[in-house]
């Protein structure tokens, strides 16, 4: 009898440890950016989010993201935009640097949310990220929306000055389920 409430309780264990995986929806994820551009806002989205999100509220020491797109993906709307941007060395040179990723050494709690510590890699380029998100759960699915901003050249994207703006502001929207 013993040993059958060490099994189960091993398994109960097991079954809570895996249980804070989520697995994103892909064709649902958005990954929104807008930046002054020389005519006006340009809005801007990336798709084909891959990432392994580890989060428990109750567990935040063992939570954490990693998570990557594929840079092609850029889309602005306007061909002409979208093919600069992907080609060319100024901008993303997609063929040399494709793809954009993230990771994260913590997780906090925050007075609106939480907030992942972590890195951004973009261009060959890594900088210290903080993302403030938010986590709506409904069982077993949830969505983390997040927002934040970078300065493009801290990532050697575009030229120094000029007509495109500095900052780019990033939102996040991430369908998920266990």
């Amino acid at each position: 009898m013993k040993a059958y409430h060490f099994l189960t309780q091993s398994l109960l264990i097991t079954a809570l440890a895996f249980a804070t995986t989520w697995n994103v929806n892909v064709e649902k994820a958005k990954v929104t950016f807008t930046v002054k551009g020389p005519f006006g806002t340009v809005n801007g989205s990336f798709t084909g989010m891959k990432a392994t999100i580890k989060f428990d509220e109750k567990d935040l020491s063992g939570s954490s993201v990693s998570a990557s797109m594929d840079a092609k993906t850029v889309s602005t709307g306007v061909w002409l935009r979208n093919r600069d941007l992907r080609n060319e060395e100024i901008w993303l040179n997609t063929d040399k640097y494709p793809l954009i990723s993230y990771k994260s050494n913590k997780i906090e709690k925050t007075a609106n949310g939480f907030k992942a510590i972590g890195e951004l890699t973009l261009k060959g380029a890594t900088k210290p990220v903080d993302i403030p998100f938010t986590f709506s759960n409904s069982g077993n699915e949830g969505v983390f929306k997040g927002q934040f901003q970078i300065n493009r050249e801290d990532y050697k994207v575009g030229k120094h000055g000029g007509s495109v703006g500095s900052i780019i502001n990033i939102e996040l929207e991430v369908p998920v389920k266990k």
